[in-house]
């Protein structure tokens, strides 16, 4: 968690300064991204909500997303992550949003996805979309690895919005 800590203090002091929110929705990080968030002093000026889904059926009632959306796309790709980023900015009212969604290990996912491989995207003023690959099969070496990319993508975004 201390690997983390940084970028989410980052983030947190620019969500402040410019009184945006975020919400988060991630799978293979387990609740890591909105721990890292919440577990900064003032947490609740920005973090509005966050979900951990770990199944289509889990993003189907918590996200609302329509089983033929998720039918229609493979899960692990930046496609799906956009999706969900969408999904839970939209459902939450937040200005932003991350998304996460891989395979943190010991074996890959069932559609083929090697360990190590996450697909993360942030929504709001800024997209952006990333394809994590650690080359790992340790699952909690990779749980903080996708947690800081998440976080680190998110703190890119903020600081290349245009605040005028």
């Amino acid at each position: 968690m201390q690997d983390i800590i940084p970028n989410a203090s980052d983030v947190s002091e620019l969500l402040t300064r410019d009184h945006e929110t975020i919400g988060v929705a991630e799978s293979s990080t387990g609740g890591l991204i909105s721990a890292a968030l919440v577990g900064v002093a003032g947490a609740s000026a920005y973090f509005i909500g966050g979900t951990v889904f770990y199944t289509r059926k889990a993003i189907n009632e918590l996200l609302g997303v329509p089983q033929e959306s998720l039918s229609a796309a493979r899960a692990l790709t930046e496609t799906t992550a956009l999706m969900i980023a969408r999904r839970i900015r939209e459902r939450l009212g937040t200005t932003w949003a991350i998304s996460e969604i891989g395979a943190a290990g010991p074996t890959g996912s069932r559609y083929g996805d090697p360990a190590g491989t996450s697909c993360i995207a942030v929504t709001g003023p800024v997209e952006r979309s990333m394809t994590v690959r650690t080359g790992l099969d340790d699952r909690k070496e990779n749980m903080t690895l996708f947690a800081s990319a998440a976080l680190q993508l998110m703190k890119e975004c903020l600081m290349s919005h245009d605040r005028k």
